[in-house]
């Protein structure tokens, strides 16, 4: 049996921007995908703890140091700046493994940068 588990969160980032006219997707500050284990492309599941909003999209890297979490495309009807997100991820692992499993949590600033 396989168990899908949390492997990680960056924890109430802001919401910089938006852009409609864009294909999908969310961007997020490449340190921030760096710190939470996060690949460009890969899926995760966006909370909007302003509106209640959620989303499974996929990650797009913005520029390091940054600061930017955008929503794009549709997702971009979703949130509006300055509210707050939680990003999740999460793994599939085999049942023996599942409870030895720790997520990576990142924790922001108010500038969207990794609280170290």
């Amino acid at each position: 049996m396989q168990r899908f588990m949390l492997k990680s969160k960056i924890h109430r980032a802001k919401l910089t921007g938006t852009e409609l006219d864009y294909e999908g997707s969310i961007a997020i500050d490449r340190t921030l995908l760096e710190a939470a284990d996060i690949l460009p492309g890969e899926q995760v599941h966006v909370l909007n703890l302003n509106s209640g909003a959620r989303l499974v999209t996929y990650a797009i890297e913005a520029t390091a140091d940054s600061g930017t979490i955008m929503l794009n495309g549709p997702a971009a009807r979703l949130g509006v700046p300055g509210d707050l997100l939680v990003i999740l991820t999460y793994c599939a692992v085999p049942d023996d493994q599942a409870r030895s499993i720790r997520p990576k949590v990142v924790r922001v600033t108010p500038e969207n940068r990794p609280i170290r």
